[in-house]
Protein backbone atom coordinates (compact mmCIF):
# COMPACT_ATOMS: atom_id res chain seq x y z
CA UNK A 1 0.00 0.00 0.00
CA UNK A 2 2.91 2.33 0.41
CA UNK A 3 4.63 1.03 -2.91
CA UNK A 4 7.46 -0.11 -0.75
CA UNK A 5 9.14 -2.69 -2.82
CA UNK A 6 12.71 -4.66 -2.56
CA UNK A 7 13.77 -7.63 -3.77
CA UNK A 8 14.79 -10.26 -1.26
CA UNK A 9 16.85 -12.92 -0.64
CA UNK A 10 15.07 -16.09 1.31
CA UNK A 11 14.60 -19.59 1.39
CA UNK A 12 10.74 -19.63 1.49
CA UNK A 13 10.26 -19.64 -2.94
CA UNK A 14 12.67 -21.54 -3.53
CA UNK A 15 12.68 -24.70 -1.51
CA UNK A 16 8.51 -24.66 -2.24
CA UNK A 17 9.27 -24.80 -5.88
CA UNK A 18 11.79 -27.56 -5.55
CA UNK A 19 8.96 -29.08 -3.12
CA UNK A 20 6.12 -28.75 -6.36
CA UNK A 21 8.48 -29.80 -8.76
CA UNK A 22 9.59 -32.86 -7.50
CA UNK A 23 6.47 -33.97 -6.71
CA UNK A 24 5.15 -33.90 -10.14
CA UNK A 25 8.21 -34.77 -11.98
CA UNK A 26 7.21 -38.62 -11.52
CA UNK A 27 4.55 -37.83 -14.03
CA UNK A 28 6.97 -36.36 -16.39
CA UNK A 29 7.78 -38.94 -19.39
CA UNK A 30 10.85 -36.29 -20.93
CA UNK A 31 13.92 -37.43 -19.09
CA UNK A 32 15.66 -34.26 -19.79
CA UNK A 33 12.19 -32.26 -17.48
CA UNK A 34 13.26 -35.05 -14.83
CA UNK A 35 16.92 -34.17 -15.32
CA UNK A 36 15.90 -30.69 -15.40
CA UNK A 37 13.89 -30.40 -12.01
CA UNK A 38 17.35 -32.47 -10.58
CA UNK A 39 19.49 -29.71 -11.30
CA UNK A 40 17.16 -26.98 -9.83
CA UNK A 41 17.10 -29.08 -7.35
CA UNK A 42 20.83 -29.29 -7.03
CA UNK A 43 21.19 -25.86 -6.98
CA UNK A 44 18.38 -25.03 -4.49
CA UNK A 45 19.46 -27.42 -2.16
CA UNK A 46 23.48 -26.51 -2.02
CA UNK A 47 21.90 -22.79 -0.57
CA UNK A 48 20.44 -25.05 2.81
CA UNK A 49 23.01 -23.95 5.11
CA UNK A 50 23.33 -20.89 4.76
CA UNK A 51 19.98 -20.73 6.33
CA UNK A 52 20.23 -23.83 8.95
CA UNK A 53 19.87 -22.73 12.72
CA UNK A 54 22.68 -20.60 13.40
CA UNK A 55 23.29 -22.75 16.34
CA UNK A 56 23.84 -25.97 13.93
CA UNK A 57 20.60 -27.17 14.62
CA UNK A 58 18.46 -28.90 11.49
CA UNK A 59 15.98 -26.46 11.87
CA UNK A 60 15.95 -23.49 9.33
CA UNK A 61 14.80 -19.65 8.88
CA UNK A 62 13.14 -18.07 6.08
CA UNK A 63 16.14 -15.81 5.95
CA UNK A 64 20.38 -16.42 5.82
CA UNK A 65 21.29 -17.31 9.18
CA UNK A 66 25.26 -18.04 7.85
CA UNK A 67 25.68 -14.37 8.34
CA UNK A 68 22.23 -13.37 9.74
CA UNK A 69 20.60 -11.06 6.84
CA UNK A 70 17.24 -10.21 7.49
CA UNK A 71 15.29 -7.49 5.19
CA UNK A 72 18.55 -8.42 3.34
CA UNK A 73 18.09 -5.42 0.99
CA UNK A 74 15.29 -2.88 3.05
CA UNK A 75 16.59 0.33 4.08
CA UNK A 76 15.63 0.59 7.73
CA UNK A 77 14.13 -2.77 9.29
CA UNK A 78 17.63 -4.74 8.33
CA UNK A 79 19.38 -2.65 11.09
CA UNK A 80 17.09 -3.62 14.42
CA UNK A 81 17.45 -6.79 15.94
CA UNK A 82 13.49 -6.47 16.51
CA UNK A 83 12.72 -8.07 13.43
CA UNK A 84 15.11 -10.86 12.99
CA UNK A 85 12.46 -13.82 12.93
CA UNK A 86 13.66 -17.22 14.08
CA UNK A 87 13.91 -20.56 12.68
CA UNK A 88 10.04 -21.57 11.50
CA UNK A 89 7.97 -25.23 11.13
CA UNK A 90 7.23 -24.44 7.71
CA UNK A 91 10.55 -23.97 6.28
CA UNK A 92 11.79 -26.62 8.20
CA UNK A 93 9.45 -29.16 7.09
CA UNK A 94 9.87 -28.00 3.45
CA UNK A 95 13.62 -28.42 3.57
CA UNK A 96 13.25 -32.08 4.82
CA UNK A 97 10.51 -32.86 2.27
CA UNK A 98 13.27 -31.38 -0.44
CA UNK A 99 15.54 -33.18 1.02
CA UNK A 100 16.78 -36.82 2.32
CA UNK A 101 17.02 -36.71 6.05
CA UNK A 102 17.87 -39.65 8.04
CA UNK A 103 15.83 -41.43 10.83
CA UNK A 104 17.39 -39.66 13.56
CA UNK A 105 17.21 -35.86 12.04
CA UNK A 106 13.51 -36.61 11.33
CA UNK A 107 12.94 -38.05 14.86
CA UNK A 108 14.71 -34.88 16.06
CA UNK A 109 12.82 -33.14 14.44
CA UNK A 110 8.96 -34.44 15.42
CA UNK A 111 10.53 -33.87 19.35
CA UNK A 112 11.90 -30.33 18.51
CA UNK A 113 8.19 -29.68 17.47
CA UNK A 114 6.85 -30.96 20.40
CA UNK A 115 8.81 -29.12 22.60
CA UNK A 116 7.42 -25.88 20.82
CA UNK A 117 3.52 -26.43 20.52
CA UNK A 118 0.75 -25.21 21.77
CA UNK A 119 1.25 -25.61 26.13
CA UNK A 120 4.82 -26.84 26.44
CA UNK A 121 6.36 -23.78 27.39
CA UNK A 122 3.35 -20.79 26.35
CA UNK A 123 0.20 -21.14 25.45
CA UNK A 124 -1.46 -19.03 22.04
CA UNK A 125 -3.26 -15.76 22.59
CA UNK A 126 -3.81 -14.83 18.62
CA UNK A 127 -6.71 -17.52 18.20
CA UNK A 128 -10.07 -18.03 19.04
CA UNK A 129 -10.79 -19.01 22.85
CA UNK A 130 -12.22 -22.73 21.95
CA UNK A 131 -8.62 -23.38 20.29
CA UNK A 132 -6.23 -22.43 23.67
CA UNK A 133 -6.24 -25.97 24.58
CA UNK A 134 -5.17 -27.77 21.57
CA UNK A 135 -2.09 -28.41 21.65
CA UNK A 136 -0.83 -27.92 18.04
CA UNK A 137 2.13 -26.92 16.67
CA UNK A 138 3.46 -23.51 16.59
CA UNK A 139 4.68 -22.00 13.59
CA UNK A 140 7.73 -20.64 15.49
CA UNK A 141 10.74 -21.82 17.28
CA UNK A 142 12.54 -20.18 19.31
CA UNK A 143 12.40 -20.19 23.11
CA UNK A 144 10.82 -16.39 23.48
CA UNK A 145 8.55 -16.30 19.90
CA UNK A 146 4.47 -16.48 20.50
CA UNK A 147 2.91 -19.54 19.95
CA UNK A 148 1.06 -19.70 16.94
CA UNK A 149 -1.45 -21.66 14.78
CA UNK A 150 -1.81 -21.26 10.99
CA UNK A 151 -4.05 -23.99 8.86
CA UNK A 152 -1.36 -23.34 5.96
CA UNK A 153 1.90 -24.04 8.11
CA UNK A 154 0.17 -26.99 9.93
CA UNK A 155 -1.13 -28.65 6.54
CA UNK A 156 2.42 -28.67 5.49
CA UNK A 157 4.03 -29.56 8.78
CA UNK A 158 1.82 -32.82 8.52
CA UNK A 159 2.22 -33.43 4.93
CA UNK A 160 6.05 -33.86 5.97
CA UNK A 161 5.03 -35.98 9.50
CA UNK A 162 3.18 -38.20 7.25
CA UNK A 163 5.68 -38.29 4.38
CA UNK A 164 8.06 -39.97 6.35
CA UNK A 165 6.05 -41.89 8.50
CA UNK A 166 6.56 -40.68 11.77
CA UNK A 167 4.61 -42.29 14.78
CA UNK A 168 1.47 -40.07 15.25
CA UNK A 169 0.83 -38.37 18.61
CA UNK A 170 -1.58 -35.81 20.16
CA UNK A 171 0.18 -32.58 18.96
CA UNK A 172 -0.73 -34.22 15.62
CA UNK A 173 -4.01 -35.09 16.13
CA UNK A 174 -4.46 -31.45 17.40
CA UNK A 175 -3.35 -29.82 14.43
CA UNK A 176 -5.86 -32.05 12.55
CA UNK A 177 -8.53 -30.63 14.79
CA UNK A 178 -7.62 -27.38 13.92
CA UNK A 179 -7.47 -27.42 10.83
CA UNK A 180 -10.93 -29.85 10.68
CA UNK A 181 -12.56 -26.74 12.90
CA UNK A 182 -11.02 -23.59 11.10
CA UNK A 183 -12.94 -25.30 7.90
CA UNK A 184 -15.65 -26.72 9.12
CA UNK A 185 -17.20 -23.47 10.77
CA UNK A 186 -16.58 -21.34 7.87
CA UNK A 187 -14.10 -19.60 9.31
CA UNK A 188 -11.43 -19.97 6.63
CA UNK A 189 -13.78 -18.27 4.51
CA UNK A 190 -15.17 -15.69 6.84
CA UNK A 191 -11.89 -14.99 8.40
CA UNK A 192 -8.72 -16.14 6.62
CA UNK A 193 -6.04 -13.96 8.44
CA UNK A 194 -7.17 -15.39 12.07
CA UNK A 195 -6.83 -19.37 10.35
CA UNK A 196 -3.75 -18.88 8.87
CA UNK A 197 -1.47 -15.45 9.49
CA UNK A 198 1.18 -16.26 7.02
CA UNK A 199 -1.37 -17.50 3.89
CA UNK A 200 -4.48 -15.02 5.07
CA UNK A 201 -6.13 -15.79 2.00
CA UNK A 202 -9.26 -18.47 1.55
CA UNK A 203 -7.54 -19.80 -2.09
CA UNK A 204 -4.26 -20.59 -0.23
CA UNK A 205 -5.69 -22.30 2.86
CA UNK A 206 -8.11 -24.27 0.04
CA UNK A 207 -4.55 -24.82 -1.47
CA UNK A 208 -2.63 -26.63 1.27
CA UNK A 209 -5.14 -28.40 2.69
CA UNK A 210 -6.26 -29.95 0.04
CA UNK A 211 -2.84 -30.97 -0.99
CA UNK A 212 -2.49 -32.65 2.90
CA UNK A 213 -6.03 -34.58 1.69
CA UNK A 214 -5.00 -35.79 -1.39
CA UNK A 215 -1.90 -37.52 -0.76
CA UNK A 216 -2.61 -38.74 2.73
CA UNK A 217 -6.28 -38.62 3.57
CA UNK A 218 -6.05 -38.22 7.41
CA UNK A 219 -9.20 -39.93 8.52
CA UNK A 220 -9.60 -36.53 11.03
CA UNK A 221 -9.81 -34.67 7.66
CA UNK A 222 -13.07 -36.75 5.66
CA UNK A 223 -15.53 -34.75 6.32
CA UNK A 224 -14.41 -31.46 5.23
CA UNK A 225 -13.54 -32.41 1.42
CA UNK A 226 -16.98 -32.02 0.31
CA UNK A 227 -16.89 -28.51 1.61
CA UNK A 228 -13.35 -27.61 0.60
CA UNK A 229 -15.44 -29.00 -3.10
CA UNK A 230 -18.18 -26.72 -2.93
CA UNK A 231 -15.95 -23.54 -2.01
CA UNK A 232 -13.71 -24.16 -5.19
CA UNK A 233 -16.89 -24.35 -7.09
CA UNK A 234 -18.38 -21.63 -6.13
CA UNK A 235 -15.23 -19.09 -5.57
CA UNK A 236 -14.68 -20.43 -9.89
CA UNK A 237 -17.74 -18.71 -10.86
CA UNK A 238 -16.72 -15.78 -9.39
CA UNK A 239 -14.31 -13.26 -11.01
CA UNK A 240 -10.95 -13.86 -8.80
CA UNK A 241 -7.08 -13.59 -9.75
CA UNK A 242 -5.42 -15.36 -12.26
CA UNK A 243 -3.33 -17.59 -10.52
CA UNK A 244 -6.15 -18.18 -7.70
CA UNK A 245 -7.87 -19.82 -10.44
CA UNK A 246 -4.81 -21.71 -10.60
CA UNK A 247 -4.90 -22.88 -6.79
CA UNK A 248 -8.52 -23.84 -6.94
CA UNK A 249 -8.60 -25.24 -9.90
CA UNK A 250 -5.45 -27.36 -8.65
CA UNK A 251 -7.11 -28.15 -5.92
CA UNK A 252 -9.99 -29.70 -7.61
CA UNK A 253 -8.17 -31.77 -9.57
CA UNK A 254 -6.67 -33.22 -6.33
CA UNK A 255 -9.64 -34.43 -4.91
CA UNK A 256 -10.59 -36.39 -8.84
CA UNK A 257 -12.82 -33.30 -10.38
CA UNK A 258 -12.61 -31.87 -13.53
CA UNK A 259 -12.91 -28.09 -13.85
CA UNK A 260 -13.45 -25.69 -16.83
CA UNK A 261 -10.21 -26.22 -18.86
CA UNK A 262 -7.71 -22.84 -18.27
CA UNK A 263 -5.56 -21.96 -21.12
CA UNK A 264 -2.06 -21.47 -19.40
CA UNK A 265 -0.23 -20.88 -22.68
CA UNK A 266 -1.52 -17.59 -22.48
CA UNK A 267 -0.29 -16.71 -19.33
CA UNK A 268 2.17 -14.47 -18.82
CA UNK A 269 4.15 -12.38 -15.98
CA UNK A 270 1.00 -9.65 -16.14
CA UNK A 271 -0.77 -12.97 -14.32
CA UNK A 272 1.36 -12.64 -11.64
CA UNK A 273 1.17 -9.38 -11.01
CA UNK A 274 -0.31 -8.35 -7.42
CA UNK A 275 -0.55 -12.39 -6.74
CA UNK A 276 1.05 -12.78 -3.11
CA UNK A 277 1.35 -16.74 -1.94
CA UNK A 278 2.49 -15.39 1.74
CA UNK A 279 2.96 -12.40 3.94
CA UNK A 280 4.47 -11.53 6.99
CA UNK A 281 2.01 -9.68 9.69
CA UNK A 282 3.61 -6.83 11.17
CA UNK A 283 1.46 -6.95 14.41
CA UNK A 284 0.58 -10.89 14.23
CA UNK A 285 1.85 -11.74 17.40
CA UNK A 286 0.26 -8.84 19.80
CA UNK A 287 -1.53 -9.86 22.47
CA UNK A 288 -4.11 -6.83 22.67
CA UNK A 289 -7.33 -7.43 21.97
CA UNK A 290 -7.69 -4.05 20.08
CA UNK A 291 -4.49 -3.83 18.62
CA UNK A 292 -4.38 -7.32 17.10
CA UNK A 293 -7.73 -6.14 15.38
CA UNK A 294 -5.22 -3.65 13.57
CA UNK A 295 -3.36 -6.82 12.54
CA UNK A 296 -5.74 -7.59 9.98
CA UNK A 297 -5.00 -5.00 7.85
CA UNK A 298 -3.48 -4.67 4.75
CA UNK A 299 -1.54 -1.90 6.02
CA UNK A 300 0.21 -3.88 8.35
CA UNK A 301 0.85 -6.99 5.62
CA UNK A 302 4.19 -7.42 3.75
CA UNK A 303 3.26 -9.53 0.60
CA UNK A 304 5.88 -11.47 -1.19
CA UNK A 305 6.11 -12.56 -4.94
CA UNK A 306 7.81 -15.05 -6.65
CA UNK A 307 7.68 -15.07 -10.32
CA UNK A 308 9.41 -18.60 -10.58
CA UNK A 309 6.74 -19.90 -8.16
CA UNK A 310 4.21 -18.83 -10.05
CA UNK A 311 6.11 -20.79 -12.71
CA UNK A 312 6.07 -23.85 -10.54
CA UNK A 313 1.98 -23.77 -9.79
CA UNK A 314 1.40 -23.18 -13.47
CA UNK A 315 3.17 -26.48 -14.36
CA UNK A 316 2.00 -27.95 -11.24
CA UNK A 317 -1.53 -27.43 -12.48
CA UNK A 318 -0.68 -28.74 -16.19
CA UNK A 319 0.80 -31.78 -15.13
CA UNK A 320 -1.95 -32.85 -12.50
CA UNK A 321 -4.82 -31.58 -15.18
CA UNK A 322 -3.35 -34.20 -18.10
CA UNK A 323 -2.85 -37.42 -15.59
CA UNK A 324 -6.93 -36.86 -14.54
Amino acid sequence: MLGYRRPDTNLFFSVISVFTLQTISRHFKDPKLVDLVGRIKGKVTANFPDFRNKDGLKTYNFWRTRPADHFPNGFLLRHFDHFRIPDDADDTAMVYLAGSPSREELLWLKDKLASHANGMKRRVRNTYPEYSELSAYSTWFGKNMYIEFDACVLSNVLYCLYHYKLPFNQHDQDSLMYIRSVIESGRYKSEPFRCAHQYPRTPLIIYHVARLIAAYNPLMLKKIKPELIEACLMLLEKEIHPMDRILLSTSLLRFGIKPAAIDIGKYTTRDFKNFWFFIAGMLTGVERRWLYKAARSRFFHMHWECEAHCWTLLAEYAVLRDIN
